[in-house]
């Protein structure tokens, strides 16, 4: 008993090769799972159901063999009642005070969007407008401000028409523009009415040669078609522009094709819109009479002081200096008028619209294209002179005078009327 108790205590757990099987625990039966819940007014949350982890899955039902059912026809698609019409369903009523709900956005297409490019076509176009549009606008603008006056004598009376164009150039002593301010700085005085002392014949030639600018002195004793003798600016004072062209025309044989007239004012305001003429003074001059007070040598002279240099007599041959200065002043105008400075200065070339436009007196038959070809004809001028002069003297009634020289303008206008240049022996500065 004792071995066989010793070896039944051997063949225990220290020995797990002869340990004897153990019998099948039996099933223990299926807890149906516990809910826990709350009352529905103090529970927060669903109900929680729990379930048994050790609990074994559900048997799957016995599968049948195939022959264990008899042959069954194909189903039949269920028939479908017809439908019934829709029912009018009354409007949902909105809660008092509750918003409307929004509108249905409509859905978000994304453009894209080119980018733009710096072209060269816009760029073009407004250089268009500037250079040539604009221009265009302000010369019909100016052309419209000349004063057109009734200046032809009666064509019976004129002589025929000669080779050229020929202009008769005026400046009149009209004080028209300026303010007393201005009349007392320029010694311009308060006459009224006008007068004429400055006269210039300038002769355009066909073929394209320089031009001649002929001084006409205002003091030259001359015969005026329906008066006596006497100065040449009398005619002006006597009939106008109409008296004098007939008497320049009966002097020279020579038709009149432009007219054209400056006062003191329009000279003023014409050299100070160009900013200036530049002169050469071959000697310091002052004279209080005109206004006038420069220095010698090269200078740029403002609007008094050219109105001063075309107006004054104080030096030693009087007036005929004072032509000559008249000659070389328009000569200096019209180069700064046509100058790149002026033409391309839009401010300069406004001031010059508006200022020379309003200053200056024209035919009935010019334009301001007329004006501008003067100007281009004045900036090469080529001749420059003085109707050659025979003697002074006194004439009974009118005073201090002086006479032609026959042959030497008889040879000037000769020339003119002939489209040729002038012949030195024919010229008087």
């Amino acid at each position: 008993m004792q071995e066989g108790s010793m070896s039944d205590r051997g063949a225990g757990p220290w020995f797990r090769d002869e340990v004897a099987p153990q019998r099948p625990r039996r099933p223990e039966p299926q807890e149906a799972p516990t809910v826990v819940s709350r009352p529905a007014a103090n529970r927060p949350f669903p109900p929680v159901t729990r379930q048994d982890p050790y609990a074994r899955p559900p048997a799957a039902p016995p599968q049948r063999p195939a022959d264990a059912y008899p042959a069954q026809p194909p189903a039949q698609p269920p028939t479908q009642p017809p439908a019934a019409p829709p029912q009018h369903r009354p409007p949902m009523r909105r809660p008092v005070g509750e918003a409307p709900p929004p509108p249905p956005q409509p859905p978000r297409t994304i453009v894209k969007r080119k980018r733009r490019r710096f072209g060269w076509k816009k760029p073009i176009a407004i250089a268009v407008v500037l250079f040539l549009v604009l221009p265009m606008c302000l010369y019909f603008w100016a052309d419209s401000r000349l004063e057109r006056i009734d200046a032809f004598p009666a064509a019976s009376s004129r002589p025929a028409k000669t080779p050229g164009s020929d202009w008769l150039i005026v400046g009149s002593d009209s004080r028209e523009g300026l303010s007393a301010k201005e009349r007392a700085k320029l010694k311009t005085g308060r006459a009224t009415g006008q007068r004429t002392d400055t006269m210039m014949l300038l002769h355009i030639p066909d073929g394209g040669g320089k031009p001649t600018l002929v001084s006409l002195p205002r003091d030259s004793y001359v015969a005026i078609p329906g008066h006596s003798k006497n100065r040449l600016n009398a005619a002006f004072a006597f009939g106008g522009p109409k008296l004098l062209i007939q008497t320049v025309e009966q002097l020279t044989n020579i038709r009149i094709d432009h007219y054209a007239e400056i006062g003191f004012g329009g000279l003023f305001d014409l050299v100070n819109a160009v900013g200036g003429v530049h002169m050469c003074i071959d000697e310091a001059r002052k004279d209080p009479k005109a206004g006038l007070d420069i220095k010698k040598g090269c200078q740029n002279l403002d609007g008094g002081e050219a109105l001063g240099i075309a107006r004054s007599r104080a030096s030693t041959r009087g007036d005929l200096d004072r032509v000559s200065n008249q000659r070389e002043l328009i000569s200096s105008l019209m180069d700064k008028v046509t100058s790149p400075t002026t033409l391309l200065n839009p401010f300069r070339m406004w001031s010059v619209a508006t200022k020379g436009a309003g200053a200056l007196a024209v035919d009935d038959g010019d334009h301001l294209i007329d004006l501008v070809r003067l100007a281009w004809a004045a900036k090469g001028l080529g001749t420059t002179t003085t109707v050659p002069i025979g003697r002074e003297f006194t004439a009974s009634g009118v005073g201090a005078v002086i006479e032609w020289d026959s042959s030497r303008s008889r040879a000037l206008f000769e020339a003119l009327r002939q489209d040729r240049p002038v012949p030195k022996s024919a010229q008087f500065n």
